[in-house]
């Protein structure tokens, strides 16, 4: 991942392969934003008349190379589109300036250094310009140098240092916010590796192996409960999904401690490492990247882990409930019932509508350890991509205070969401005669059909939220702001600010 540091240097001094400026949407046309005036000034206040004629307008996520004069060390200057200018006494916005900071990224690709010179009025400014940066260079490169074949030549490596000016290197407030944004996108791409890994990569075995590894790394606690461990603790929805693939499920505990915690909340995350639908097998052509059917799990992990970094003073334990859904000879059947963790009965009407069978027997797990909250992360319904589009993740909970702090929560961190119902009357359509409810109910509101039947396994008095992320996780399309093409690590931030308000207690 790119190096980022907090320089001391202007804009025109800092000797670097490229300088980063802000440009915004003007009534008139394009204006240079603070922190460019050094590069303004090289340029003899003629900046904003320069990129007008080279077709800049500043609109978000634009981006134009020019050559730098003689009074800048840096041979390039970059500017890149901040939007609409704001008010006179606005500030730019946090995710302007993320999005910026990562479309400027992704532009100095096979770049060493560049200097990030974007309006930075405090260090909570400066943190997601850090953050921008630092997820934009992302670039897909597992362990093992991937699979691709290619001569290295061909694959122009990413933004190899971002150098952060404006900020104040001496400052508490910067260092910390620094060291924040390190460490957080270094777990967001570590989660995005894992949704970018092919299938036959990441068996539940080798995501268990991963978080034990994790684990020991950063001092975590973790259990592994395997196929024999899982049937005989009554894991009836996680080994019903799993027992169809010769890659047999699994499922994790990782826990953070803090010694000064007051209190606990429980992370719960899908994950299908291949969804192949079981015997209600997928159409062509809705196959090809259920690979990334383990987001979850992989931004679960990624959020424990991170709050272990950041040693934020709550106690977060991650749920990992790991399978392969395939269909075989042994694999569950339209019409099976399985038998819950916790006793509840499931009539099976659809094989792949797996993730709620995982899900719930990790929820009745977690609920037995009591926490003050649990959040449950999914690529759980095609109907929530329906309802909120390729960007957007839905929000439902027991709690409607609790549901709306995540809202917030994620507004703050820049993540985009939507709360969601969980109407009463959709739960009727879930009876069976044969089991205590069915994994399908009407397919009108199914996002939240499957919603209610995951409240089903939460416990008595604990606040729970749901988090639908089946838009957001993988993006198909070009690449946008600091999101990449593949896994994005929807959903992250959203949970590590989750940890670090209630740790302040923010959230009663």
């Amino acid at each position: 991942m790119s190096a980022l540091t907090l320089s001391t240097s202007s804009a025109a001094t800092l000797r670097a392969d490229a300088i980063v400026i802000g440009v915004a949407k003007g009534p008139k046309g394009p204006i240079v934003a603070p922190g460019a005036e050094a590069v303004d000034k090289a340029f003899d206040g003629k900046l904003a008349a320069i990129l007008e004629t080279l077709g800049a307008t500043g609109g978000e996520g634009e981006t134009t190379k020019l050559p730098a004069p003689s009074g800048l060390k840096a041979p390039v200057v970059l500017a890149v589109g901040l939007g609409d200018a704001p008010a006179k006494d606005d500030g730019y916005g946090h995710e302007a300036l993320r999005r910026a900071a990562g479309s400027a990224a992704r532009a100095l690709t096979g770049t060493k250094k560049a200097g990030f010179a974007l309006p930075v009025e405090d260090a909570a400014a400066a943190a997601a310009i850090a953050e921008g940066a630092l997820l934009g260079s992302y670039s897909f490169a597992p362990v093992d140098g991937s699979r691709k074949n290619a001569d290295k030549s061909d694959r122009s490596a990413p933004l190899g240092e971002v150098a952060l000016l404006g900020a104040k290197p001496r400052d508490k407030a910067f260092k910390a916010a620094a060291e924040r944004a390190t460490a957080l996108t270094e777990e967001i791409n570590r989660a995005r590796d894992l949704v970018n890994l092919p299938p036959n990569d990441l068996t539940p075995k080798v995501f268990a192996a991963t978080a034990q590894a994790a684990g020991k790394e950063h001092g975590l606690k973790v259990e592994v409960l395997d196929e024999k461990a899982l049937l005989k603790g009554g894991f009836g929805g996680i080994m019903g999904v799993g027992q169809g693939s010769a890659n047999p499920p699994r499922l994790v505990r990782i826990g953070y401690t803090h010694p000064k915690a007051e209190k606990t909340i429980a992370l719960v995350g899908k994950g299908i490492t291949y969804d192949s639908g079981g015997i209600s097998l997928k159409a062509a052509g809705h196959n090809e990247t259920m690979k990334c059917d383990m987001a979850g799990a992989a931004a679960v992990f990624a959020a424990v882990v991170a709050a272990a970094r950041l040693g934020v003073r709550v106690n977060v334990t991650g749920w990992l409930a790991l399978a392969e859904n395939m269909p075989s000879g042994t694999a569950t059947r339209p019409g099976d019932v399985l038998r819950m963790y916790g006793g509840k009965t499931v009539e099976v009407l659809n094989t792949d509508a797996e993730g709620r069978l995982v899900l719930g027997d990790a929820l009745a797990r977690a609920s037995e350890e009591n926490p003050d909250a649990i959040v449950d992360v999914a690529t759980l319904t095609g109907a929530m991509v329906l309802a909120l589009g390729n960007r957007t993740f839905g929000v439902m909970s027991n709690d409607d205070a609790f549901r709306t702090s995540l809202y917030e929560i994620a507004e703050e961190v820049g993540e985009q969401a939507w709360p969601m119902p969980l109407p009463a009357e959709l739960r009727k359509a879930m009876d069976t005669p044969v089991a205590d409810f069915a994994n399908m109910g009407e397919r009108m509101g199914g996002g939240l059909v499957a919603g209610l039947f995951l409240k089903e396994f939460v416990g008595e008095g604990i606040a729970w939220a749901h988090l639908d992320i089946a838009g957001p996780a993988y993006h198909e399309s070009a690449p946008f702001g600091y999101t990449p093409k593949g896994g994005t690590g929807s959903a992250i931030r959203t949970l590590v600010r989750l940890a670090e308000h209630t740790a302040d207690g923010d959230l009663g």
